[in-house]
């Protein structure tokens, strides 16, 4: 498949347009609901099947199927990674209004991220043509693993990550409204959304790792790869706000991912032996996924939505106005009386005392494991 390059720079227009369109509608911190997040997965589902049509009708059937067939395996994928997110806010307690903005931040920054591993793979493939085979064998593993612990689930207490962030990032306790850093007595802190959207990040990670080899496994074209990923990732945030209260009813689709990634690993595994159909590919796919999620439904027939809860991860809560009138411009400091700079100093100096009481707990902690 030969692309030219306006096509490329055609498709990064289109996604900087849909990005501004989508940061332009929810310019305004607000609680979304079911409705609003209804018509927004409508209008990306039919941008990603529209662009298939372009595929379609300018490359031919072919590349269609395997760009339809690459949208369904990411979309489907997905949903594990809302169910995610979703434990990351309830743990958290970030309210309602504040979570597209991190959602936002955070699907740009899988698109970069996603656009860079996408690039290594084709790359990987192209120079050495055993590692789908190692791609496979992921997949099957990964499908398999998803199975035997499809009943467990990580919580971001567990996370080294946010032990990391906690460690070296000083962090304040309450949200003060989209903000990521604040400043205080001429401290610069993160707020708890900074340390969600971090885990948000990490969280699409580590489902890039899993998708984008399922996606080679029914096509080797880096555009088609892309754009399947790129217009499935995009309405991610909508169906976060559309399926966060339900995922208590989905109890058998984690089994329908695992046999997908299977499926695709077995089709990857037997390229060289047994050429399985694009179409024969996109149709089991679909039916796999379907049937889980009649089956999930049928069996929690009768539940109806309801707030997902976690376990919380620390005290956080909204600001006052009185503590957001404290707050400091962040990038632009201002003049301080000699008070705030002895309040500085004097904070400074707790804090130096808190991290060196830390670390003296930390080692007998340490030493009484050894």
């Amino acid at each position: 498949m030969d692309v030219p390059l306006y096509a490329w720079l055609a498709v990064f227009g289109i996604i900087a347009v849909m990005l501004a369109v989508d940061l332009f509608a929810h310019r305004k911190a607000h609680v979304i609901g079911v409705r609003e997040a209804a018509i927004w997965s409508v209008i990306w589902v039919l941008i990603g099947i529209s662009f298939g049509v372009v595929i379609w009708v300018t490359a031919g059937a072919e590349f269609g199927q395997q760009y339809y067939a690459g949208y369904l395996i990411e979309k489907s994928l997905a949903v594990d990674n809302v169910f995610v997110w979703a434990i990351i806010f309830a743990a958290f307690a970030v309210p309602r209004q504040y979570q597209h903005r991190v959602l936002f931040l955070g699907v740009l920054g899988a698109l970069v991220l996603r656009g860079i591993f996408i690039a290594a793979g084709a790359v990987l493939i192209e120079n050495f043509s055993w590692i789908l085979y190692v791609f496979a064998a992921f997949l099957i593993f990964t499908g398999y693993r998803m199975i035997r612990t499809r009943n467990e689930h990580a919580h971001p207490e567990k996370s080294q990550v946010l032990r990391l962030f906690r460690r070296f990032i000083p962090m304040t306790e309450t949200f003060h409204g989209q903000r990521l850093l604040v400043r205080k007595n001429g401290i610069l802190l993160a707020t708890p959304l900074l340390a969600v959207l971090v885990l948000v990040e990490v969280t699409d990670v580590v489902f890039a790792v899993d998708s984008i080899p399922a996606i080679f496994a029914v096509t080797s074209e880096p555009f088609i790869v892309f754009t399947a990923n790129a217009f499935a990732i995009l309405g991610l945030r909508a169906m976060y706000f559309l399926l966060a209260d339900l995922m208590h009813r989905f109890v058998y689709l984690k089994i329908g991912l695992s046999l997908v990634l299977i499926w695709v690993g077995v089709k990857m595994l037997l390229l060289d032996v047994f050429y399985i159909p694009t179409t024969v590919s996109l149709s089991v796919i679909a039916l796999i996924i379907a049937v889980s999620v009649m089956l999930s439904l049928r069996a929690t027939r009768g539940q109806g939505r309801r707030e997902f809860e976690a376990a919380p991860v620390g005290s956080f809560r909204e600001a006052t106005p009185e503590e957001l009138a404290q707050m400091e411009p962040v990038w632009r400091r201002s003049a301080r009386t000699p008070e705030q700079k002895a309040q500085n100093a004097e904070q400074k100096a707790q804090n130096a005392e808190q991290k060196a009481e830390q670390k003296a707990e930390q080692k007998k902690v340490n030493e009484t494991l050894r």
